[in-house]
């Protein structure tokens, strides 16, 4: 990594992340995301035990989910809101544990899923969405600190004259909530093939890769979204 993105606190762009060579990891929203198929509980301990003695070592501290099968681990750095070289350099030594306990990574599925409700007043419902998710209100929406629930955000409908609004075709069901569902930038045309293959249709490609419109059989909407052409 060059000297301009080795800075600690600097966030990295999404191609900065990929320039960093870590196979194993994908950006999803604004953290990078693994799968480590561990295929049983014992080799899934033994990881997150490596895993939490290097996170002590470095001070920086991962999310991780350890099931059966498999260890999912997410890192950013909360300091600066992205991803930071101490997230790549975490990145690369949790592969190499993952490597020696014999658990293959897998890229495929790996998913964020972002709850939203179209308001033009965020701010007089997020107080109830707090309440009701156990959530804490932050900038953008309830976040649960515990991971149990998704983070919800709040979206102001496009009013006639944005470009947004423009984009889409007139809606024939009524919609208040929709679902931004974040993949990796090499899963996005996947997900979309496989939603359409559902019976979902394409409402929107305008704004592709960054995002698709889709919906499903009654007219619902939701977005699937990548960290592709966002600036």
């Amino acid at each position: 990594m060059s000297d301009a993105t080795s800075d600690p606190k600097a966030r990295l762009t999404h191609d900065q992340i990929l320039d960093a060579g870590i196979d194993d990891w994908r950006k999803v929203l604004n953290r990078l995301r693994a799968r480590f198929r561990t295929g049983d509980f014992a080799t899934g301990v033994a990881l997150v035990d490596r895993i939490g003695a290097a996170a002590d070592e470095a001070n920086h501290h991962p999310d991780v989910s350890l099931t059966y099968p498999e260890v999912v681990v997410t890192l950013s750095s909360h300091d600066v809101g992205g991803i930071t070289s101490r997230d790549i350099d975490l990145a690369r030594r949790i592969s190499g544990f993952a490597a020696e306990l014999g658990a293959a990574a897998d890229t495929s599925g790996l998913t964020e899923l972002e709850p939203a409700v179209d308001t033009s007043d965020g701010t007089r419902l997020g107080p109830f969405y707090s309440a009701l998710l156990g959530a804490e209100m932050q900038d953008g929406g309830p976040v649960d600190p515990s991971g149990q629930v998704p983070g919800l955000w709040f979206q102001e409908p496009p009013g006639p004259d944005d470009e947004r609004g423009a984009e889409l075709p007139e809606q024939d069901v009524e919609q208040r909530w929709h679902f931004d569902v974040w993949v990796p930038h090499d899963e996005g045309e996947r997900r979309l093939k496989a939603v359409l293959d559902a019976g979902g249709t394409l409402v929107s490609d305008a704004e592709a890769p960054s995002y698709w419109v889709v919906a499903d059989a009654d007219g619902n909407r939701s977005c699937i979204c990548t960290p592709l052409d966002r600036g």
